[in-house]
């Protein structure tokens, strides 16, 4: 049954008379502290926050003093306690609860600045199960929630960010707190709890291998504002997850003005595509239009990288990303800014290469120190109408596949490679997706078409414009291997690949019809293979 309100009226200004101080991240706190006790308020704290004001010279009263009950249980209990719990949530304006305070000698608390135990950096730093359970904060959320509830009478901070603003009121009106001041930390302290939960009710599910969960929330942190969306007229802002995997979310930008939203989910999906090639083998380079790949290709340098895989379409490539599986260098800094850019991603880059592309003052230059594993587990998540579609991350890798043999000529080893790299590149392209590849580059990319059909013969004809912008005798897709990144259903399929040029094909079988295409196959010479794993990407 649901409470009802007795409807009594928020004050809009609340005076700070007594602050309660209990934090993990102590960025800041001693210069607030010392803020408030220049202003009169009465300061409350426990354990290491005692510790750390009491250091400055500060007086600070210890919660077991006011509760009559020490801290146990190695810190883990000494808020849980009506002393503290009745403080922050009594309603002053009410009789009764002003009766209970009084009965019980509970005292007013009118400030809490809380925030949590460091859950998340101890995850993400691979903390045992013992140590990581350990960090899950319960007395601070318990007095978050319960100040936030009560912001008609409580100022609740939990973030050293707002500690400037608050002090900036009390200096501007005579120590007090306004209500929309103290309704918007509420409510972005509920947020905060909120994806505290969620980090560690995520990390339970995959520490116990719980696929599914009866409730799964994904939480994130505002990194920043956008200017609009994918278009102009919708609302945006990029949040983080925490999830320490090198990317977009946690590059560095160097250089050029704040990513778009467009650039974010560009980015994202050629740095993750160009991670596919290990950086000890060859140096690869990834080139994305509107998140699918205009050209990839690998090289003995960058610069090769770079060469072969704008080679490949280097219409569409204007104004697109370009992602790179090494630091970037001088050289291939030079050549790139030849090309009107959006952004380039890199592990890292030199100090020449940096001054390069800053003579392009708008194109973006991202280091995100290291490159994403193709083979970690975790998580994607898509929005439907009244939903949240969360699947397991495509980590399936074309090295790890066993490959079947189904044609009766079997692959060259240099046809093998090229299928490899093909399927690599087919698992970032949109379905339906077909690519071409001949020794370590892409040779034509179909993407998106509703009609696999169509794929193939869209990455031809992008081949043979290729080859003509190039001045070639005729398409790399001539002799190349082409992937498919689902089965073929029909022939015609194939059929459009062998036209291209195709001599090898490399797709997951499981067609009801696989016999009828393998026998097209033989019909025509071509090698084929199965990989059992499809790449669908929507």
């Amino acid at each position: 049954m649901a409470v009802v309100s007795k409807k009594i009226p928020a004050p809009d200004k609340v005076a700070v008379k007594t602050a309660l101080l209990s934090v993990s991240d102590k960025t800041g706190i001693v210069e607030l502290a010392r803020a408030l006790a220049d202003k009169g308020v009465r300061l409350l704290s426990t354990g290491g926050t005692h510790k750390t004001i009491a250091a400055a010279g500060l007086t600070v009263t210890d919660v077991s003093e006011v509760t009559g009950f020490p801290e146990i249980m190695d810190g883990r209990v000494k808020t849980l306690h009506p002393k503290v719990h009745g403080g922050l949530l009594a309603i002053r304006d009410d009789a009764e609860h002003q009766a209970a305070m009084k009965a019980h000698g509970i005292e007013g608390i009118d400030l809490v600045v809380v925030n949590l135990y460091p859950f998340e950096d101890v995850r993400a730093a691979g903390g045992d199960y013992a140590t990581t359970v350990e960090n899950i904060d319960i007395g601070g959320p318990a007095m978050i929630r319960a100040s936030a509830k009560n912001h008609a009478y409580v100022t609740i901070l939990t973030d050293p960010a707002d500690y400037p603003e608050l002090l900036e009121q009390l200096a501007s009106d005579a120590g007090q707190t306004s209500y929309p001041l103290r309704q918007r930390m509420a409510a972005k302290a509920f947020a905060r709890t909120a994806a505290y939960d969620a980090m560690i009710s995520n990390w339970f599910s995959e520490a116990l291998s719980i696929d599914t969960p009866r409730h799964r929330v994904i939480g994130g942190v505002l990194k920043e504002e956008m200017r609009y969306g994918e278009n102009p007229h919708q609302k945006a802002a990029f949040y983080v997850t925490g999830e320490r995997r090198p990317g977009v979310a946690t590059a560095s930008l160097l250089q050029g003005k704040q990513l778009s939203y467009n650039n974010i989910n560009d980015t994202d999906a050629a740095y993750e595509l160009v991670a596919e090639f290990l950086p000890e083998k060859a140096a690869a380079c990834a080139i994305i239009k509107h998140a699918n790949p205009c050209g990839v290709a690998t090289g003995t340098n960058l610069l090769e990288a770079y060469k072969r895989a704008l080679a490949c379409d280097s219409v569409s490539a204007f104004g697109g990303i370009i992602a790179l599986n090494q630091t970037l260098d001088a050289e291939t800094a030079e050549e790139i800014i030849k090309l009107f850019t959006e952004v380039i991603i890199a592990p890292d880059v030199t100090e020449e290469a940096k001054a390069i592309v800053a003579r392009k003052a708008n194109l973006r230059l991202l280091t995100a120190g290291g490159l994403p594993d193709p083979r970690s587990a975790g998580l994607t998540a898509k929005t439907v109408s009244g939903g949240l579609l969360v699947q397991s991350r495509d980590n399936g890798m074309a090295e790890d596949l066993e490959l079947k043999v189904v044609t009766k000529r079997a692959p060259t080893p240099q046809e093998l490679e090229d299928m490899k790299f093909a399927f690599k590149v087919a698992k970032h392209v949109k379905s339906n997706a077909v690519v071409y590849a001949k020794d370590g580059q892409t040779a034509g990319i179909g993407a998106g078409q509703m009609s696999r059909v169509d794929s193939a013969r869209i990455a031809g004809l992008k081949a043979e414009e290729a080859a003509r912008a190039l001045g070639l005798a005729e398409p790399l897709t001539r002799g190349s291997a082409v992937a498919s990144e689902a089965f073929l259903p029909f022939a015609d399929g194939l059929l459009s690949m062998i036209a291209a040029g195709a001599t090898a094909v490399i797709q997951p079988g499981g067609s009801m019809r696989d016999q009828e295409v393998i026998d097209a196959a033989n019909e025509h010479n071509v090698a084929m293979v199965f990989t059992g794993m499809r790449h669908f990407r929507h």
